[in-house]
């Protein structure tokens, strides 16, 4: 079977790291074939994140890379898109596709129909606010992150929806046990991982988190954030990088994640709460969208509305070192057995397999 990988972002960009490049490997081994093409570049993301500039000198050349890529789209047996070919543009290529009788599978992971259908130019709304719905319609299956973004494609009208949720790799994480022992002198380590972009949500629990920030028994560390203004002052901020990711989680006591409980926030996939859990932390969560599935309250972490709800939780978990190591192993636990690459990937082969032209199935099992 040959796929090609249409992502929205280079190795650099998290949901096409997650969604799709962690798979590689995994699907070459079953004699699976992926050529690439993403349309976004590193280079667009360093400038994004560093400078926070969309620079059109990196986003004019993806459109022609992509125009390219559709060029050779007859010698694959199936095309795995990530949320859309053309952003910003209607959904004629789709349409084409499925015109000529060449199937693709509609990956997402958040709610970009909200970027069009929630846009605040009545014209982009007129014009794209129905686009994503018809991507979902002419594919032959989209696979959604949680239920939210599953409800959507049935609405529109898809063909087939298959939940596959956002994963880490088990050879990648590494059990609890195995790491360093935390060195019960320094303070509880309270944490957040994301990107400059995602930083702002950090504001919602501003109030809990300055004071978590002040205290001399406890410390704030906030990986990725950037220079981005959390209104949070006494933080402690690292940089983040791909190699490094696993070893700066590891030195969290507790990981948080919250949100908004906005049409945009309902559709992510709590990914960061996956990946505190797979470093056997217990985590903190605003109760919106899948992170209520992901976070069983009083059993891997706590999820929390208020701000005083945030204090309960964060206060129970910081002054008791035995409940974070239990929930820390319940959270351990529900990542082996739901949120891994190791327990998704069969299900997303069977999908891809399923999926592609009765050539390329035939091939796949010969």
């Amino acid at each position: 079977m040959r796929i090609l990988a249409l992502t929205r972002y280079d190795t650099l960009g998290a949901s096409s790291r997650v969604r799709f490049y962690q798979y590689f490997p995994y699907l070459a081994e079953d004699g699976i074939e992926i050529e690439t093409s993403a349309f976004l570049s590193n280079a667009y993301l360093v400038t994004l994140y560093e400078r926070h500039d969309r620079q059109l000198r990196h986003i004019v050349p993806a459109y022609f890379r992509r125009l390219q890529a559709l060029v050779g789209v007859r010698h694959f047996d199936l095309l795995w898109i990530e949320k859309e070919l053309f952003p910003w543009l209607p959904a004629a290529a789709e349409a084409v596709l499925k015109w000529l009788g060449i199937p693709y599978v509609a990956d997402y992971d958040d709610a970009v129909f909200h970027n069009y259908d929630g846009h605040r130019n009545p014209l982009f709304r007129t014009l794209l606010g129905r686009k994503i719905d018809e991507v979902m319609r002419n594919a032959g299956i989209v696979v959604a992150g949680n239920p939210y973004l599953a409800e959507r494609a049935r609405q529109a009208g898809a063909a087939k929806v298959e939940i596959v949720p956002s994963v880490i790799d088990l050879n990648r994480y590494p059990e609890p046990e195995t790491a360093r022992p935390r060195d019960p002198a320094r303070p509880v380590r309270i944490g957040w991982i994301g990107t400059p972009s995602t930083a702002p949500f950090l504001r919602r629990v501003r109030m809990p988190l300055q004071r978590v920030a002040d205290a001399p028994d406890l410390r704030l560390v906030l990986i990725g954030t950037g220079d981005t203004d959390v209104g949070i002052s006494g933080a402690e901020r690292l940089a983040w990088s791909e190699e490094r990711e696993y070893e700066l989680l590891e030195t969290l006591d507790i990981g948080i994640m919250p949100l908004a409980d906005l049409p945009w926030e309902r559709g992510k996939c709590g990914y960061k709460l996956i990946q505190y859990m797979a470093c056997g932390k217990p985590v903190i969560a605003s109760p919106v969208g899948v992170n209520a599935e992901i976070v069983e309250h009083g059993v891997n972490g706590f999820l929390a509305s208020s701000d005083g709800e945030w204090m309960e939780a964060i206060t129970a978990l910081a002054n008791d070192a035995a409940l974070r190591e239990r929930m820390g192993r319940a959270a351990r636990e529900k990542v082996v057995r739901t949120y891994s690459v190791q327990s998704q990937l069969p299900r997303l082969r069977e999908i891809l397999a399923s999926a592609c032209r009765p050539p390329g199935c035939r091939r796949s099992h010969s």
